[in-house]
């Protein structure tokens, strides 16, 4: 009889052993999936977003659910840990109504985003590369600025969403503090007359014979309380005669010139590249009478601003000094093109990173 108690009471606690380990994993499988994750009315943003992604349909017809980027699995405690933390979306929805509506949803965006990002930062992005691996790729199929962008984040021990934000939802536009802009005017309007060099924060006219890019160095000739009378120097490309650039091969406006500025254009001897393009240095002088600064310092702290604020929002900030001068004008342009960024800050982000670029020469007189 004892023995058979003893088995009656093994038996029973199998079973209630058995139903609450199998009812536990039911409900955390229940929870996952994306009918689940989706039932809340404050998940109709992201589900639109992702529906328009190419994680939800794609030429491949592979399909990453919500689980899969969300949930890691790679560990029990991770894969608890992240359901606890997703209770908290239930409490909102059904208690606090923190994102019930759109105007509250991207009040909260940013915040909600840069949550996600830290705990794929902590588990080294596990479940973006429960499907990807540096080992898969074949690189050489790949862009070339994706397979060195690629190359680069393995050998520095970079994880996936360092670069990959805003894959599957939209990124949240970081606001650019506008005062500092309007901070470099005052110092502007407040540049002495007598300044050796000056660096317009603007399309400057140079009279009738050029338009001068923001951020470019200028040499005073003279001054007096209505203009200055400037040098612009760098380089001209035969076929390409209506632009200053920065330097032999270096294709930096500097400044574009009308036929009248053409025709005053100061020139040296030619030289030719290893491309076989012409090059020749090039001066003008001509007056201004937009405000400028005394030093490049300020205006290339508020480039740092702006790549603070419309790159790095999207991937992690890569060095100036990664990619060369040509290089870095087509990529601040197609990265411009998916953000809000001015034509102005946009000219004046791409000068600030091909002021840094592999192959950039500046001057330590510039920097003061």
């Amino acid at each position: 009889m004892k023995k058979r108690y003893i088995a009656m009471i093994v038996l029973v606690g199998v079973i209630i052993g058995w139903a609450t380990l199998g009812g536990t994993q039911a409900v955390l499988h229940a929870t996952s999936t994306p009918e689940f994750c989706v039932s809340c009315h404050t998940m109709d943003t992201p589900l639109k977003e992702y529906q328009g992604s190419v994680h939800f349909s794609n030429a491949k017809g592979i399909r990453a659910e919500c689980s899969d980027c969300h949930i890691p699995t790679h560990t029990i405690k991770d894969y608890l840990w992240a359901k606890i933390r997703a209770s908290k979306d239930v409490y909102h929805e059904f208690v606090t109504g923190k994102i019930d509506t759109d105007e509250k949803y991207e009040l909260h965006r940013l915040a909600m985003a840069e949550s996600v990002w830290e705990q794929l930062r902590a588990n080294d992005s596990a479940t973006c590369r429960s499907c990807h691996s540096f080992a898969a790729m074949e690189l050489y199929q790949q862009s070339s600025s994706a397979r060195e962008m690629h190359m680069t984040a393995e050998q520095s021990g970079q994880t996936c969403i360092d670069c990959h934000k805003g894959v599957a939802h939209i990124a949240p536009q970081m606001q650019l503090d506008t005062s500092a802009f309007e901070h470099l005017y005052e110092l502007a309007n407040n540049t002495p007359h007598d300044i050796k060099q000056a660096y317009p924060l603007d399309y400057v006219q140079m009279g009738e014979l050029a338009t001068i890019n923001p951020t470019v160095e200028l040499i005073v000739e003279q001054s007096d309380a209505q203009q200055r009378t400037v040098t612009v120097a760098g380089y001209q490309m035969t076929g390409a005669e209506s632009v200053i650039y920065l330097d032999k091969g270096k294709r930096a406006v500097v400044a574009t010139l009308t036929e009248q500025g053409q025709e005053q254009l100061a020139l040296g001897d030619s030289h030719t590249d290893e491309y076989g393009n012409e090059w020749r240095s090039a001066r003008l002088t001509g007056p201004i009478t937009a405000p400028v600064l005394a030093s490049s310092k300020a205006i290339w702290e508020y480039g740092e601003k702006l790549d603070d604020t419309y790159c790095s929002t999207c991937h992690a900030k890569i060095p100036a000094s990664h990619f060369t001068v040509n290089a870095w004008g087509p990529i601040a342009k197609s990265m411009g093109d998916r953000t809000d960024i001015s034509a102005l800050n946009l000219e004046i982000l791409t000068k600030y990173l091909q002021h840094s670029a592999k192959d950039a020469v500046n001057t330590a007189q510039e920097e003061q």
